[in-house]
């Protein structure tokens, strides 16, 4: 009974060896896992930051956007106002032509008729 009673201590041993390295494979594992979520969880602190970085670039890229859509709205407007003014500055040189040609064609009538008057009066 004796020798009975070694053989069980030994197997309750041996059961208690395989199941303290089956504990220390566990430790190892959940360490492992532990530094692997460690990392994963830097990982998407890193990630949520550079979207944030890339929302606020993406925020200002819109807002540059709206400025020079309206900054193009205005210098449309200025354009088309100038286009105007200048139509008009043409059509006045156009008129001022006709008035000098008129006003030349006065001063030739009087000069003739001053000199049909210097001639009466001889």
């Amino acid at each position: 009974m004796a020798k009975a009673a070694v053989a069980t201590q030994s197997v309750d041993f041996e059961a208690i060896d395989r199941l303290e390295q089956k504990l220390k494979m566990l430790v190892t594992v959940l360490d492992r896992t532990r530094a692997e979520s460690a990392q994963a969880t830097d990982e998407l602190v890193r990630t949520r930051a550079e979207g944030a970085r890339a929302t606020d670039e993406l925020v200002r890229t819109r807002t540059e956007s709206a400025r020079a859509t309206e900054e193009n709205t205005r210098l449309r407007a200025e354009l088309d106002a100038a286009r105007a003014r200048l139509a008009e500055a043409e059509g006045t040189s156009g008129e001022l032509t006709v008035l000098r040609t008129e006003r030349e064609q006065i001063r030739s009538r009087v000069d003739d008729m001053l000199r049909q008057i210097d001639a009466l009066n001889l």
